[in-house]
């Protein structure tokens, strides 16, 4: 069984680079006695120069949740739009009455920076409106 790709690149070559049969062997001719000691090198074949490679596309904007309240709503706008972030998650572990929040976030502008900077980045960026919380639990992360 061989991939999609692989099926594709087969189609392509020259019937001429294609061997027309396989060698087979019996099941007596694959004895221990017979096996090598050392490990061969796998067989290089024109099907592994002939790999199909794409060009990387842009990320897409994260599409932001439509059950998130207003605050929680707030705090997502104003991340997504500081950090463009690849994965962000944003509940309110308070019970609803808005005290205490959880944020995950991946963004590529954490990438270099440790934990303890990258969290400075969000405090900066959310502002004041973190005294008003009892609490943050807040995980980031470059991709």
């Amino acid at each position: 069984m061989i991939c999609r790709a692989c099926q594709r690149a087969l189609r392509t070559l020259p019937r001429a680079a294609l061997p027309l049969s396989t060698p087979s062997r019996t099941i007596a001719s694959f004895s221990l006695a017979s096996r090598p000691s050392a490990p061969r090198a796998l067989p290089t074949t024109p099907l592994a120069s002939l790999r199909l490679y794409s060009t990387p596309s842009a990320p897409q904007p994260l599409e932001k949740p439509d059950f998130l309240d207003d605050a929680e709503a707030w705090i997502w706008d104003t991340l997504a739009a500081e950090f463009s972030p690849s994965e962000m998650s944003v509940r309110d572990v308070s019970g609803g009455c808005g005290s205490m929040y959880a944020i995950d976030i991946t963004s590529e502008a954490f990438r270099g920076a440790g934990m303890l900077k990258q969290q400075r980045m969000v405090n900066k960026v959310l502002g004041d409106k973190v005294k008003e919380w009892h609490g943050l639990q807040l995980r980031t992360k470059a991709p």
